[in-house]
């Protein structure tokens, strides 16, 4: 690998950390605040959106270096998870724009999908499940192919796999949010 692809990837392992330390942070928090109110958990909510598109727009992004700029050929599960993901840039960008935050309910369906492929791709990967008989299509290379690993579990499937998991959960949390809001009124 060159030094630019080495150097994005970690920068894009250490994303993956962080997402995932947050995803259990706002689970916690969702639990925590249950009882009371936490302003840290509203915080986060008021900023769902705006966080929600930078996660998107990053994973959007990813995924155009590995393939236009590293030279990975995506797989078939690699395209259904661009698939779901690249829609979240245009829908949060227009919901930012317009102030419009009636789409959590979409974009927690794409997500959730999205979590689906992936999960189900990065078992493939690491060996857990048994490839499905189409995965090595003639004109795509094998889903069971890892280009990248960090720390021994951050291939790019769990990173896609992340990034549709913090769209959720921060999806949620503004749900949350506004149904506290609703009951305290």
């Amino acid at each position: 690998m060159s030094p630019l692809v080495t150097t994005i990837h970690q920068i894009l392992s250490v994303l993956t950390i962080v997402g995932q330390i947050t995803i259990v942070t706002l689970i916690v928090l969702m639990i925590i605040s249950q009882k009371k109110r936490l302003s840290i958990f509203e915080l986060v909510a008021s900023y769902s959106f705006p966080m929600s598109f930078i996660v998107a727009l990053i994973a959007m992004s990813g995924s155009l270096f590995y393939s236009g700029v590293a030279g990975f050929t995506p797989c078939t599960l690699c395209w259904y998870q661009r698939i779901l993901m690249y829609p979240h840039v245009i829908l949060l960008g227009v919901a930012l724009w317009k102030e419009d935050k009636r789409i959590m309910d979409y974009l927690i369906a794409l997500s959730t999908l999205g979590v689906f492929v992936s999960g189900y791709h990065y078992l493939l990967q690491i060996g857990i499940l048994a490839p499905l008989p189409c995965s090595a299509i003639g004109y795509s290379v094998s889903c069971t192919k890892t280009f990248v690993m960090s720390l021994g579990y951050i291939t790019i499937p769990m990173m896609s796999l992340t990034a549709f998991l913090l769209i959720v959960t921060f999806m949620v949390t503004k749900k949350l949010s506004n149904n506290r809001k609703l009951n305290t009124q």
